[in-house]
């Protein structure tokens, strides 16, 4: 994986805390009195003892007048080295962007001083290949699946240093598999990868995070998962943005989910998010974002026309099939388990409301815990 800066702030290689900036000078200046008091005596002690026939009883008295040297600081030289210090430290903090950060904050910002990793696609054969898996296993979702595939090349064409993709709005009636699709393309693309439920995020905090002075202050979980996995590129699913809600303070600010989506999903100011909480600026424009809704015309046309909307119908029978099948051979299921639920599929009227994809997953999962409990028999 390519490395990438990740943060657009200057971390001091010196030490930076004025504790320790005042122990520095502190030592430094004692060291200095006692190399000056050491020099003076020593010349002193030497002047005294010229004549005397024995070097070595030279030598003793030089050694001897070097350990009777003790150098003090006075109050002045501490009042001093306590001013300088806060000057170094203050514009030290100022050039680096960091001096509004306490301790805690600037070690979790320190762990990515030096970038993140980038997942790549390494060629375009390469593109192709996981395109055809990912189609495959979600044939009706083959739109989706093509937009991520000219995302693959283009940006094994351009040479860049990871693997960019273009925001994606899945729109859709809900069960067809809008985020297991995507959850899988994280797997695929070997690049981590997460769900925001936006039914339960009644406001923007959950993916950018809140500013400080709210009792519930925090980063986002976007950033959460950069620094837990330093990959600069993870999948991001925001489930049903159609359905986010806002908050509103005190003070009558809102804060909607989809607004504050708009400065992420377009590149150019992405590459230069400033975090709310940590008042610091972000490389963000590599994040996949992959949002799902069932009725597209209920969100502001600004996030439309940064995600158009990529339209997808349901399923078929003749879909859900093939995916259990397919999903059971992935998870080892035995061929006996992948029968019934074939033969419970087909029984189902397609018209049914339990004709989707989380009935299959369900399904699936039922059958590994029963054949996992007869292994343990």
């Amino acid at each position: 994986m390519a490395q990438i800066q990740f943060i657009h702030a200057q971390f001091s290689k010196r030490a930076g805390t004025k504790a320790e900036l005042v122990r520095h000078l502190q030592g430094h200046l004692l060291k200095l009195r006692t190399k000056r008091l050491t020099d003076s005596k020593t010349s002193s002690v030497t002047t005294d003892v010229i004549g005397v026939a024995a070097s070595s009883h030279e030598d003793h008295l030089v050694r001897n007048a070097s350990r009777q040297v003790q150098a003090e600081l006075t109050y002045y030289d501490l009042s001093r080295i306590e001013r300088r210090a806060t000057r170094l430290h203050n514009a030290r903090s100022i050039s680096n962007g960091l001096n509004h950060l306490g301790p805690e904050d600037l070690k979790q910002l320190e762990r990515l001083k030096n970038g993140v990793r980038l997942a790549q696609i390494q060629s375009e054969h390469r593109a192709d290949e996981v395109a055809a898996d990912l189609h495959a296993d979600f044939p009706w979702l083959a739109a989706a699946t093509e937009v991520v595939w000219h995302s693959m090349r283009r940006s094994v064409r351009e040479g860049w240093p990871g693997l960019r993709l273009q925001p994606m709005l899945l729109d859709g009636p809900p069960g067809i598999g809008k985020s297991v699709w995507a959850r899988r393309l994280g797997e695929v693309l070997d690049t981590p990868s997460m769900i925001i439920e936006a039914t339960n995020e009644n406001a923007s905090f959950g993916i950018v995070g809140s500013q400080r002075g709210w009792s519930n202050a925090a980063p986002g979980r976007v950033l959460g998962t950069i620094f837990t996995s330093q990959v600069g590129n993870p999948i991001v699913i925001v489930d049903e943005v159609d359905k986010a809600g806002s908050a509103t303070s005190s003070k009558g600010r809102s804060f909607d989910l989809a607004a504050a989506l708009l400065p992420l999903l377009e590149p150019a100011t992405a590459r230069h998010w400033s975090c709310p909480y940590y008042e610091v600026g972000f490389d963000m424009s590599w994040i996949g974002w992959v949002l799902t809704s069932n009725n597209f015309r209920d969100l502001p046309a600004p996030l439309l026309s940064r995600c158009p909307p990529i339209r997808l119908s349901a399923l078929s029978l003749e879909d859900l099939v093939g995916f259990a099948l397919r999903e059971s051979h992935r998870r080892g299921l035995s061929q006996a388990s992948s029968e019934a639920i074939q033969e419970t599929l087909l029984r189902l009227s397609p018209q049914t409301e339990r004709l989707s994809l989380r009935t299959v997953i369900r399904m699936i999962e039922h059958a590994e815990r029963l054949e996992a409990e007869q292994v343990r028999q």
